[in-house]
């Protein structure tokens, strides 16, 4: 089995501007199995996720709707989307 690396930071791409982010430093979307949209504050809840990042114009409710609409390829509520004060995902 291979060992960790201590120094590996884990990133993830920003769904709205598609800049590459340490994972922990983005808010996590995911679709649950049973379609429902949600913010994962864990950043383990099954699903198909999509992340955003912190930069206030990535947390525009238009632009990261129609982002995440892509991504999760479904309609979010614009409550859903109210991130701008959100934690991000700890993981």
């Amino acid at each position: 089995m291979p060992k960790r690396r201590p120094d590996h930071v884990p990133t993830r791409t920003c769904a709205v501007c598609r800049q590459s982010h340490p994972k922990r430093d983005m808010t996590r979307i995911v679709r649950a199995p049973d379609g429902s949209i949600h913010r994962d504050e864990t950043g383990r809840v099954p699903g198909r996720g999509t992340y955003i990042c912190q930069d206030p114009a990535c947390r525009d409710i238009e632009r990261s709707a129609a982002a995440v609409k892509r991504a999760l390829g479904t309609e979010p509520s614009p409550e859903t989307l109210d991130i701008k004060g959100a934690p991000h995902a700890t993981t």
